[in-house]
């Protein structure tokens, strides 16, 4: 007698039938799409022996089975993503949830190369400077409402220039006369001591450091013939066409101060009233 050759499962005889053999055992066909298939996750049913078998994210589709949720394209061999558990095709899922350049109004199609800024996106190539036209990329700009710049042209039309050398002021600076200057540019028109910080005053709006101003143009002071400024907080007396020092305007024969006080003019001389009664 024979030996048996049955169905490891249902045990009916395989002797002129197809089977296939798994785990050393050999199954009737019926019985091994049911042990062994997986489940199609669109249609529910079994993917059989001889059905092609796709597979995703331990999902498991009958070919057939496997398209786009929206426009119900074949994705057996078309490039797809998946958006809450559902399958779509590129043109789809790129029409419901990739955003659109601001600048062509185009699609920004996923896994290219695209810039975000304010809630905004661009092509990389789209994203240029408002005014020499020429692609940012990953260089640094400067928005100014609604438009965009790079570095060098911002500067070039935004940037107060500094009076004198007429260069960019990028940050700090001096102003004078509601003009920018650098620091190291406003310098004393006569010495080029830089002015910045410290006391200065003008002359046919130019600007001159302390020093040289009182050298160039302060009148004399009468009895020491130094420089009179009114810098300081300093005072200082003036009598026909001649001054004085506060400290230096006194009597000429006596030397009392005259500050305050009455006094009598003797040509080049000044009097205190006791002095000139004695003349």
């Amino acid at each position: 007698m024979a030996d048996r050759f049955d169905c490891d499962n249902c045990k009916e005889s395989l002797y002129g039938r197809k089977y296939i053999q798994s785990n050393d055992s050999p199954y009737c066909i019926p019985c091994y799409d049911s042990l062994f298939s997986n489940t199609c996750d669109e249609c529910k049913e079994l993917i059989g022996h001889d059905a092609r078998e796709l597979f995703y994210e331990d999902r498991h589709y009958h070919e057939h089975c496997f398209r786009c949720f929206r426009c119900d394209r074949s994705l057996a061999d078309e490039p797809f993503t998946s958006q809450d558990n559902a399958l779509l095709c590129n043109d789809c899922y790129c029409n419901e949830f990739s955003s659109k350049c601001v600048a062509c109004d185009k699609i920004v199609m996923p896994g290219t190369r695209k810039l975000e800024y304010s809630g905004s996106t661009w092509h990389e190539g789209c994203f240029i400077c408002h005014s020499c036209e020429q692609p940012i990329g990953s260089k640094s700009f400067i928005p100014d409402k609604d438009e965009h710049y790079c570095v060098p042209c911002y500067e070039e039309k935004f940037t107060p220039r500094c009076t004198r050398c007429k260069k960019a002021l990028s940050k700090g600076g001096v102003t004078y006369r509601d003009e920018p200057w650098h620091k190291e540019c406003f310098v004393c028109t006569s010495c080029e001591t830089q002015l910045a910080g410290q006391h200065f005053t003008s002359r046919d709006e130019r600007p001159y450091c302390i020093k040289c101003f009182s050298s160039l143009y302060a009148k004399k002071c009468e009895a020491c013939s130094k420089p009179i400024t009114g810098f300081g907080g300093g005072k200082y007396i003036s009598f026909e066409d001649r001054q004085w020092h506060q400290s230096c305007f006194t009597c000429s024969q006596c030397s009392v101060s005259l500050v305050g006080a009455g006094f009598f003019p003797n040509g080049d001389k000044i009097l205190c009233r006791d002095c000139n009664s004695n003349l």
